[in-house]
């Protein structure tokens, strides 16, 4: 699938993964719609893209409102007349055992990872089967098993993964591409955001961010997913393992993830 002068929308887009794959995808000649919350980021970005692309267009969104949903579509199709991809990328993430969590991390982990990509999907839906276009889920190793202090990343993570199966099924006919990429941990600002048990965000990444996969590379993997419109890639041989191992032999992965996890600095458990 070439991606010359096609409309790519992607959500989170003003940090992390969905950054590099606005440069991804402008390099590719396509027009890029970026939509966060952080405006100003977002004007810096386009700024930069310029560089690549004359067509960008930055829509300050809040994927928890359905409303801001629907304006990034509206706006979108107003710049561009036209979209072929959705990069559901935005997300957050959490750190805390379930037992001592305020419930309202759950509800906030689900408006975001779930419920953004659902509201955006939804208006977005008409668009992309007119252009026979894509649909792309930022998951994660937690779509597919369970992560001790990470119940409402791991909940959201499942449903995102059910939500795209789902579509992806009822669209067997109708030329939508759907796909899930699966990252393992990239450097981003994500877990120095991640919420605590209180909903507060805990302002320090328990791992080694330099030594962690880098956006770009999976920024990458997502282009050409597009362009070959896979259903599915799980990246590193890691994810491939944990796949795999946890199909056949879960009880076994339960215990490496809750030794690997329990060892993180400031770990919630030991």
């Amino acid at each position: 699938m070439p991606l010359k002068g096609k409309t790519i929308i992607i959500t989170g887009a003003s940090s992390g993964i969905g950054e590099a794959c606005a440069f991804s995808f402008a390099k590719e000649g396509a027009n890029i719609v970026l939509a966060a919350r952080n405006l100003a980021k977002l004007e810096l970005i386009t700024a930069s893209l310029n560089a690549y692309s004359n067509s960008v267009l930055a829509v300050q969104c809040d994927v928890r409102k359905e409303q801001d949903c629907k304006n990034l579509i509206e706006q979108s199709i107003q710049k561009f007349g036209r979209m072929d991809v959705l990069i559901n990328n935005a997300g957050i993430s959490m750190r805390a055992m379930f037992n001592d969590m305020d419930l309202v991390v759950m509800e906030e982990l689900m408006n975001t990872n779930f419920w953004g990509a659902v509201y955006c999907t939804k208006y977005a839906l008409p668009y992309l089967l007119k252009s026979k276009g894509s649909v792309i889920a930022v998951n994660s190793w937690a779509g597919f098993t369970g992560l001790p202090a990470r119940t409402g990343y791991t909940s959201s993570k499942f449903a995102l993964l059910g939500f795209m199966e789902s579509l992806r099924v009822e669209n067997l006919k109708t030329g939508l591409h759907v796909g899930s990429i699966f990252p393992g941990y990239t450097a981003s600002n994500i877990r120095n955001s991640a919420l605590n048990a209180k909903g507060q965000q805990q302002q320090d990444s328990p791992l080694d961010e330099k030594n962690l996969m880098q956006p770009e590379e999976v920024a990458n993997y997502v282009v050409k997913m597009v362009k070959q419109r896979r259903k599915y890639h799980v990246i590193t041989l890691t994810g491939k393992l944990m796949y795999w191992i946890n199909k056949l032999f879960p009880t076994y992965i339960d215990k490496q993830v809750y030794k690997v996890i329990s060892r993180e600095k400031d770990s919630p458990f030991k």
